[in-house]
C-alpha cells in the first residue's frame, strides 16, 4: 500500500467543560521523528502520545500540538507550588545576605515568579484529561492517515504511468542493443575497404576485435536485472507495511543498471534512449521521497 508522508489531522474532545484539541502535521523525513508540544500540565503524557503516534505512523517528521480550553462558566483554580516558592525564597535570602539592602522580600515578587502560582482546570482529574487527549489524538490520526492514503493513491497512479513509459523505453533499448555490434562491424569493414590493398588485414585479428567489441557493449545482464527490479518495485505496491525505503533502494538499483547500460552503449541512439530512461527514473525517485 502506498501512503504519503504528508498530511494533517485535527481532533477534539470535550471533558467536563474542558475542550482538548490535538493537531497532527507530518512532512517528509528519512526516519520517524515525532515531537509534541503540550500545555505544562500535560507534559507527563508526551511519551505516551509519541508512542501512540509511532504505532500509527512509521516515517515522517511529525509534529503534534495539544491545547486545552476551559468552557465559559467553568472554573480554573489558582494552585500554589509551595516547594518552588520555598526555593525562590531561599535564593532571595541568599541574595540579601550577599548584597545587604533594607526591607524584606515582597510577596508580589515571590508570587510573580514563573510557575509559583498557576491555573489548574478545576474538577477535571488528570486521568480524565488524558483520556480526552487520547480520544482527540485518535480522531486527528484518522484524518491524517486518510489524507496520506489519498495522496498515496495519486502517487501510485503516477508511478504506474511512469513505469509504463520506462518499460516502453526499455523495450526500445532491447531492440536497439543487438543491432549495435553488427552496424559497427559494417562501418569497420567499409573503412577497411576504402584503404584497399594499401592495408593488410588479418581476418583472425579482425574477428577477435569484433568479438571484443560485441562483448564490451553487451547489456543483456543489465537488462535482465533492470526488469527484475521493476517487478520488485511493482510488487511492493500491494504490501501492507510502509515500503518507502524499499522503493528508494530499488530506484537506486535501477539507476545503477541504467548508468552501466549508458557506459556500454557506444551508440548515439542507444545513449539517447538511456538518457531518457534515466530522466524518467529521476522523476520516480522524486516521488518515492514522499512515500512512507
Amino acid at each position: 500500500m502506498i501512503k504519503s508522508m504528508t498530511g494533517y489531522g485535527k481532533g477534539q474532545s470535550l471533558i467536563d467543560g474542558v475542550t482538548v484539541t490535538v493537531e497532527v502535521r507530518s512532512v517528509n523525513h528519512r526516519y520517524g521523528d515525532v515531537s509534541v508540544k503540550a500545555p505544562r500540565g500535560l507534559m507527563a503524557s508526551e511519551l505516551e502520545i509519541k508512542k501512540k503516534v509511532g504505532e500509527r505512523l512509521k516515517r515522517g517528521k511529525i509534529d503534534v500540538f495539544v491545547t486545552q480550553e476551559t468552557a465559559a462558566g467553568s472554573s480554573a483554580l489558582p494552585t500554589l507550588n509551595l516547594p518552588l516558592a520555598n526555593a525562590y525564597m531561599q535564593v532571595f535570602q541568599n541574595l540579601a545576605e550577599a548584597f545587604p539592602v533594607s526591607g524584606g522580600v515582597p510577596l508580589a515578587l515571590l508570587a510573580g515568579q514563573r510557575d509559583v502560582v498557576s491555573l489548574q482546570e478545576g474538577g477535571v482529574p488528570e486521568e480524565t484529561l488524558l483520556r480526552g487527549v487520547a480520544e482527540a489524538l485518535t480522531v486527528a490520526l484518522d484524518m491524517l492517515e486518510k489524507m496520506r492514503l489519498a495522496e498515496g493513491a495519486a502517487t501510485l497512479a503516477d508511478f504506474e504511468q511512469r513505469l509504463a513509459g520506462v518499460e516502453e523505453l526499455l523495450g526500445q533499448v532491447e531492440s536497439r542493443a543487438p543491432q549495435v555490434p553488427g552496424e559497427w562491424r559494417q562501418r569497420l569493414q567499409e573503412r577497411l575497404a576504402r584503404y584497399g590493398q594499401e592495408l593488410e588485414v588479418d581476418p583472425q585479428r579482425l574477428a577477435q576485435e569484433l568479438a571484443v567489441f560485441a562483448d564490451r557493449c553487451d547489456i543483456s545482464e543489465e537488462l535482465t536485472r533492470f526488469r527484475s527490479h521493476l517487478q520488485q518495485f511493482r510488487a511492493l505496491f500491494a504490501g501492507v507495511e510502509p515500503v518507502g525505503r524499499q522503493l528508494d533502494f530499488l530506484v537506486q538499483e535501477l539507476n545503477r543498471e541504467a548508468n552501466t547500460m549508458g557506459s556500454k552503449s557506444n551508440d548515439a541512439e542507444l545513449t539517447r534512449l538511456v538518457v531518457t530512461l534515466k530522466s524518467e527514473l529521476e522523476k520516480i525517485r522524486e516521488q518515492v521521497q514522499n512515500v512512507e
